[in-house]
């Protein structure tokens, strides 16, 4: 899944998002933050979450990220696939670009397999307000 340079920095522009999963009879939804990174999105969790739990048994998700502002609405939302990322390289990665980002994780720094993240691969996406 390709993103258009306007939506690319409308995606960087934005630290929190609402995410979805399914849980075994009711789908869970709760604010995130979040980084998007090659065309995927990236959000940190902890491992005792009802949002974790529900990625473990489905593996699958959706992410909106928007900007409501009468007349102007932004938005981005994606669906798709979710790979959890405990360690290695890609944690690395992820990990220092959330340092950057986020206050929060450089007040309270946590160390592969102590927090995942959670990797939405999208299938899905659609987009309005961005040209």
């Amino acid at each position: 899944m390709k993103y258009t340079a306007s939506e690319k920095k409308f995606l960087n522009s934005i630290e929190e998002a609402r995410f979805a999963t399914i849980g075994k009879s009711m789908p869970h939804v709760k604010p995130v933050s979040f980084v998007f990174q090659d065309d995927a999105f990236y959000i940190a969790t902890d491992y005792k979450t009802r949002t974790y739990k529900n990625v473990k048994e489905t593996p699958k998700a959706a992410i909106s990220i928007d900007i409501y502002k009468p007349g102007g609405h932004k938005a981005v939302l994606a669906q798709g696939k979710i790979k959890i990322i405990e360690k290695g390289p890609e944690f690395k990665k992820i990990y220092d670009v959330f340092f950057k980002k986020f206050e929060w994780v450089r007040r309270d720094p946590w160390k592969e397999k102590e927090a995942p993240f959670l990797k939405l691969v999208p299938t899905t996406k659609t987009s309005w307000g961005l040209s």
